[in-house]
């Protein structure tokens, strides 16, 4: 049996209201909560950030149907080398339309528009503990390139001038940490947790 034909078009101002469902719906799935996601809506986040140059978002649509989104930027792939890449800043396919071919449509748009540009490189952020969306990814041959750590600003500087973290943050950091670990030794156990899902 033959997959369904997906149809990838940018967001124009028509399909912005179909890509904020969508985005809000990827927000939920990766943790946040409906009212937080709502609130990141309208804000005009999502406006601001498809008026920017750097920024070419897509939705992937099923015989009509929504079916998934993806967000592209484009910037050096270092600060270092000039040479423009493509990456992947976010994709996602509903539930119901996973192992349909919409995330294969998606990035074979990616790769176009990488190409138009004369990009010689995709890349993409792909969670740790998203190990179905890391095999997804690394089949299409994308590779380990770099670890991103992050941290707050005022705990740099704390570290960095010698000071100890507060024991209540302390806490609450270990309380944290102790929540991620328990969500994603469940996330593994289910068999659909990963919000980044292809084809």
């Amino acid at each position: 049996m033959s997959r369904p034909q997906v149809s990838v078009q940018p967001v124009t101002v028509e399909l912005q209201p179909a890509f904020t469902e969508l985005w809000r719906a990827a927000r939920v799935e990766g943790g946040s909560t409906p009212d937080a996601a709502l609130r990141a809506a309208s804000e005009g986040r999502i406006a601001d950030a498809l008026a920017r140059d750097d920024v070419n978002a897509y939705v992937a649509s099923v015989g009509g149907t929504v079916a998934g989104f993806m967000v592209l930027t484009t910037s050096p792939l270092s600060g270092l080398i000039d040479a423009p890449s493509v990456s992947v800043d976010q994709l996602y396919v509903v539930p119901e339309c996973r192992r349909s071919g919409v995330a294969h449509a998606l990035l074979s748009r990616a790769a176009g528009f990488a190409e138009a540009l004369g990009c010689e490189q995709i890349a993409t952020c792909v969670p740790a503990q998203a190990r179905e969306a890391n095999r997804f990814f690394a089949r299409l041959g994308f590779s380990s390139y770099v670890v991103r750590r992050v941290t707050p600003t005022s705990a740099l500087r704390r570290r960095l001038a010698g000071e100890e973290p507060r024991a209540g943050l302390d806490q609450v950091l270990s309380r944290r940490r102790s929540l991620r670990a328990r969500s994603a030794r469940s996330a593994r156990s289910a068999p659909a947790a990963s919000h980044l899902i292809g084809s």
